[in-house]
């Protein structure tokens, strides 16, 4: 399936085409599933990258069938992803931000809390997030507008006004430098239940009404484009710690230009507001 879709002036493509890019998003997840489900608990080589983090096989080929799909479908679009960057025109208002395998470590260690992300932005703003985890079978989408869906059913994020009462997700205390660790520290030490490890898979749980808040740093944008929507229309709120929106352009996506990587998300908007006092008290910002 070829989509053609023209520069429009609205803020977010009309209900049609977004149900056709949401298609788009599912054919290129299933094309990642394929492979990391055929990986995942086998034997295979781990490579370091020059940020020291890991990637195997799987993360290389799941990009590349990610990336055969999208030539196919949508040619005029541009795509940035983890492992080979920017490719296509910056003549476009939507740009495909992918992440292959988010949650290598877990993935390498076999722990089935890994996610594939597929995210598309409009004019700068994430309109279409999948969050796939294709071992457990669980598929997150969250599409501008609409409410986020769970495998096809509704959810939504539960009410939790106080801080005091949150349970807090981050991937590793070891993210954290700093102010940034400074910040997280004084949030953490006033959440009810501080936890780590799960990656992008926090983000669905809060998006499912499983936990509260989810508040991390030195991120990229393919580790979190997704992620808005999701959150967003499961009632939750999403932002960097100034409080400012997630946006990512085509433009800087193309040089590298990436936003700085630090991530506030809650399913109840006073919790977040909070949650964003405390990190700002303690980042001076």
């Amino acid at each position: 399936m070829t989509v053609s879709v023209s520069a429009q002036s609205a803020a977010t493509p009309d209900a049609q085409t977004l149900d056709r890019l949401a298609s788009v998003a599912h054919s290129v997840a299933d094309c990642a599933a394929a492979i990391t489900t055929k990986y995942f608990r086998t034997r295979f080589e781990v490579d370091v990258k020059s940020d020291a983090s890991p990637v195997t096989i799987a993360d290389r080929l799941a990009e590349r069938a990610m990336r055969e799909a999208l030539s196919a479908a949508v040619p005029d679009h541009g795509v940035f992803g983890e492992e080979e960057g920017f490719d296509g025109s910056t003549a476009t208002d939507y740009l495909w931000v992918l992440d292959p395998i988010d949650g290598t470590k877990s993935f390498i260690t076999g722990k089935p809390v890994f996610g594939t992300l597929v995210s598309l932005l409009y004019k700068g703003t994430p309109i279409i997030g999948i969050l796939d985890q294709p071992v457990q079978k669980e598929r997150w989408v969250g599409v501008a507008g609409r409410q986020t869906t769970l495998n096809g059913s509704d959810i939504h994020s539960r009410a939790c006004g106080e801080v005091a009462s949150a349970y807090l997700y981050a991937t590793t205390p070891h993210m954290f430098e700093g102010e940034t660790e400074v910040a997280f520290n004084a949030l953490r030490d006033q959440v009810r239940i501080p936890l780590y490890g799960c990656d992008c898979y926090a983000y669905g749980l809060l998006a499912a009404g499983h936990c509260d808040l989810v508040a991390e740093a030195d991120l990229k944008p393919y580790d979190y484009m997704a992620l808005v929507p999701i959150v967003k229309g499961a009632g939750g709120t999403i932002t960097d710690w100034k409080g400012d929106e997630l946006r990512w352009s085509v433009e800087a996506a193309a040089t590298g230009v990436a936003p700085i990587g630090e991530v506030l998300a809650a399913g109840d908007a006073a919790c977040h507001a909070k949650a964003l006092a405390i990190l700002q008290a303690n980042t001076g910002r």
